[in-house]
């Protein structure tokens, strides 16, 4: 399972890096050392984090709009088939979620606790792992 280090937990979640730190002396979050040292937080643990502490603020616009961005973000779940699946990624306070093919899931790698992006045009979201780390 896929591990980060506190200052990419960090930038997962959109807050300091210090906040971390206080969510794991606080126990919001588990940390352990890695082989180098490091303290880092399990994947599917940051996952399940990011989802329970998700918080979306309004559009302030109140008007809707076609977005062709990016989003960074934590697989939280993955609900597949033997054709299709349905991913489910917690991209700071948004929740995105893509349909694809299983076999795309599998080839991905993608299982809750899993660092992806999701790029957003129209309406399809194409999700893709970043390849040396978040």
């Amino acid at each position: 399972m896929p591990q980060f280090r506190l200052s990419e937990a960090a930038r997962l979640l959109g807050v300091s890096d210090d906040t971390v730190r206080r969510w794991v002396r606080a126990g919001r979050l588990t940390s352990a050392g890695d082989d180098a040292g490091r303290m880092v937080v399990d994947g599917a643990e940051l996952a399940a984090f990011a989802r329970t502490t998700a918080d979306s603020a309004p559009d302030p616009t109140g008007v809707g709009r076609s977005a062709r961005n990016r989003f960074v973000g934590l697989v939280t779940d993955v609900v597949a088939d033997t054709v299709m699946a349905k991913v489910e990624l917690q991209c700071g306070p948004n929740r995105l979620v893509s349909l694809m093919s299983a076999e795309a899931v599998r080839e991905l790698g993608l299982a809750p606790g899993v660092c992806a992006v999701a790029v957003v045009k129209a309406t399809q979201v194409i999700v893709e792992t970043p390849g040396d780390g978040p």
